[in-house]
């Protein structure tokens, strides 16, 4: 997706984020990093976005991005299959992380205004921003992705302001990002299977890595 708008965010982002350039992955697919240069990739906690039982034997980590294509893609074509498959029968639970992406002000202010969402419609909010992107993309103008998203989100336009303008929804953004950093994230999506990265993000590798993990039961 060629870069080629000048995104018009809402009026409250601009004081959103101080977070270095440099920390943001590419909006390519990931490639395999060494053990040698990554760290674990963290623990699942209560602050994560969780969708499926919390008791699945199988934890599938996603790092992402609002305006990663790949993700999008992802998102939109493969989670249904994958959802059906191993979520919906308690299979596996998929952990939403955030990693923005270029142009890191649009990616930061959705991943933003999903971690403002009420509880519950976390997803709701990334289903809508990355059915949206590609609109977004189109038209140049961020508005409107911003404001489908609120409007799923179980809060006012005033509420996500409020929150937006509070300094803890940016420091729980740069800890994701900081702890994707150290764990080797050098792409969007990447995946973890059971703490174990996957080679790429089609269904056929995570189903690979899935099944051996839950034959029998």
């Amino acid at each position: 997706m060629k870069m080629k708008i000048l995104w018009r965010a809402l009026p409250v982002v601009t004081a959103l984020l101080a977070v270095a350039p440099a920390a943001f992955a590419a909006d390519t697919p990931s490639t395999t990093a060494t053990a040698s240069t990554a760290a674990a990739v963290p623990a699942v906690t209560p602050a994560d976005r969780v969708l499926g039982r919390a008791d699945a034997p199988v934890t599938v980590i996603e790092y992402a991005s609002f305006t990663c294509s790949h993700c999008a893609a992802w998102t939109n074509d493969v989670l249904p299959t994958f959802k059906a498959r191993y979520i919906d029968t308690g299979k596996v639970k998929l952990v939403f992380r955030d990693l923005p992406t270029q142009p890191v002000q649009a990616a930061a202010t959705a991943a933003a205004i999903g971690r403002c969402a009420a509880p519950g419609k976390f997803f709701d909010v990334a289903h809508s921003l990355m059915a949206g992107q590609a609109a977004a993309f189109a038209s140049g103008d961020a508005r409107n992705w911003y404001m489908s998203a609120i409007g799923v989100s179980g809060r006012t336009e005033a509420q996500i302001d409020a929150c937006l303008s509070n300094p803890a929804t940016g420091q729980t953004l740069q800890a994701d990002i900081e702890a994707a950093v150290a764990a080797g994230v050098n792409g969007t999506p990447t995946f973890f299977v059971n703490g174990h990265r996957a080679g790429d993000h089609s269904l056929e590798t995570l189903s690979a890595a899935i099944d051996p993990l839950i034959k029998g039961r």
